[in-house]
């Protein structure tokens, strides 16, 4: 069993913002675990500004020769389900696929139904290379859930790829191709990116094979789209479904964002597309490829953006830089003296405009590092040394993909969360339920043929009552039966049911 943070699982698909934020590709496959630990990446990075000039160009040529042999198109399969229908077919065949059987139990000869299989399900997406020895980056929700994974080259050659780890709270994922000597491309520092600058995107639109548009930076710092972690590059070359997971490229051939979302109210390209910026996909690269899951920084404090009549009271002269509301006990803040009513200025040495900003530069830092964080207050400035930490619930016990050792205890494929107040909001778990609640359950595992989903609450595992996640995990952290008796809480009611891992697969 592993413990995940809250709101793991999250699946981008769509959204809607002034009309629907599409997701470019369906389907996704669960991490593969590692036994060895691999060599440093050793990612091209070329971080020089762009030359800017008002010269016209007549052909991008040269930077699509450069940049295509990367770009990939990544084919995904899901693994068929089984369904069960009453004979007579109608709105509840629908119903159940989404609220569960109400004639689960029941005697065979009530409401006999018969079995039917679901089409295996097929998505198309796009990946680059960042890698000569084939590690190629993608979008989480591109691989998400997937049964198999495939990769075609630009050269006609297809791998079956393996998913060496996948970050929801970014929708950044990474997979590995057995090649070696293959083209990437560079990345840029995404930081340097201005508005105006020219980009192209490389993909795979609708699956009809690669495809490059041209356009402009349109923002930068774009957020507000629904995940946890975002800093999404604008652009207005043509991104459509399919895309995702593939190249944002400047002028200059070098990788400044990976293709993510377009904001449209048809279903197509309207001109105002995203993108992950180079940077965070690099430190997550290196995260997941490393470790199998991205461990975040920790600050402890509760922030609101300055507007300019809280910023008259704190006496500062413009906006700029985040309030502290509240501080978390024992928080690495509260440890370094931070209190209510400090603006933070700078973290780490880099201005702090607004509160995501700060979110994402807090969660970029190194757990273990010590770092400057320069504050106001009381109409003076002052600098602090703030020890940061891991974020709570961001470790993945018994991780199921990277270099870390299989789980060797039992439901392996779970991942749990406390059951706090956002977690029974998301899961629309009652006050009175107590235990761990289900986020994540990959799809080959015993749990899965168990029927365990997420969204469900373990009560008891063995007959032993379960307070919290971290309970569950240490309850299945050692065992020498593969049989686990689970007390499961599901829609209003609680049943048992048997995890056989013996029986896996």
């Amino acid at each position: 069993m592993k413990k995940m943070f809250n709101n793991v699982g999250y699946r981008l698909a769509a959204l809607i913002f002034g009309g629907a934020l599409l997701i470019g590709t369906v389907a996704a496959t669960t991490d593969t675990p590692k036994t060895a630990r691999a060599p440093k990446l050793e990612i091209p990075v070329d971080e020089r500004p762009i030359t800017r000039d008002a010269e016209g160009v007549n052909s991008y040529s040269p930077v699509v020769k450069k940049v295509a042999p990367a770009v990939v198109q990544v084919f995904t399969t899901a693994r068929v389900q089984r369904m069960s229908s009453p004979d007579a077919p109608g709105m509840d065949d629908m119903l159940r696929r989404f609220f569960g059987d109400p004639f689960e139990g029941r005697a065979p000869n009530q409401n006999q139904r018969r079995q039917y299989s679901v089409p295996r399900q097929q998505g198309v997406g796009s990946g680059v290379i960042a890698t000569k020895d084939g590690y190629i980056l993608t979008n989480n929700h591109v691989v998400e859930n997937a049964d198999e994974v495939k990769v075609a080259l630009q050269d006609g050659r297809e791998f079956t790829a393996k998913v060496v780890g996948r970050d929801p709270k970014s929708d950044i994922a990474v997979v590995k191709i057995d090649a070696r000597n293959l083209p990437v491309v560079p990345m840029a520092d995404s930081d340097k990116v201005e508005v105006g600058d020219v980009v192209l995107a490389v993909g795979n639109p609708f699956g009809i094979g690669q495809t490059v548009t041209k356009g402009i930076v349109s923002a930068t710092g774009r957020g507000n789209m629904g995940l946890d972690y975002e800093d999404f590059i604008q652009t207005d070359a043509a991104i459509n479904p399919g895309n995702s997971g593939g190249a944002l490229v400047d002028a200059e051939g070098r990788l400044v964002g990976i293709n993510t979302a377009i904001l449209s109210r048809s279903g197509g390209n309207q001109g105002i597309g995203f993108a992950i910026p180079a940077n965070m996909v690099r430190h997550v690269m290196e995260e997941l490829v490393d470790d199998g899951h991205v461990t975040r920084g920790f600050l402890g404090v509760m922030i609101q953006d300055l507007n300019p009549t809280l910023a008259k009271e704190f006496e500062l002269k413009e906006a700029k830089g985040v309030l502290v509301s509240d501080v978390t006990p024992k928080s690495p803040a509260e440890k370094a003296g931070l209190k209510s009513g400090d603006v933070i200025l700078e973290f780490n040495g880099k201005k702090v405009n607004t509160s995501r900003n700060l979110k994402l530069e807090v969660a970029q830092t190194k757990p273990g590092q010590t770092v400057p964080v320069k504050i106001l207050r009381d109409g003076d400035q002052e600098t602090v040394q703030v020890a940061i930490k891991p974020l709570p619930g961001s470790e993945e016990i018994a991780k199921a993909g990277g270099h870390g050792s299989e789980d060797e205890g039992t439901l392996n494929g779970v991942g749990v969360t406390d059951l706090d107040n956002r977690a029974r909001q998301q899961f629309n778990v009652p006050a009175g339920v107590r235990g761990a609640v289900i986020t994540d359950v990959e799809p080959d595992s015993a749990a899965a043929e168990a029927g365990l989903r997420p969204g469900d609450v373990i009560q008891e595992i063995n007959r032993k009552p379960v307070q919290n996640a971290g309970e569950a995990v240490k309850m299945t952290e050692k065992s020498d039966n593969k049989r686990s008796l689970l007390r499961v809480w599901r829609d209003g009611g609680s049943r048992y049911v048997v995890v056989d891992e013996s029986k896996a697969g």
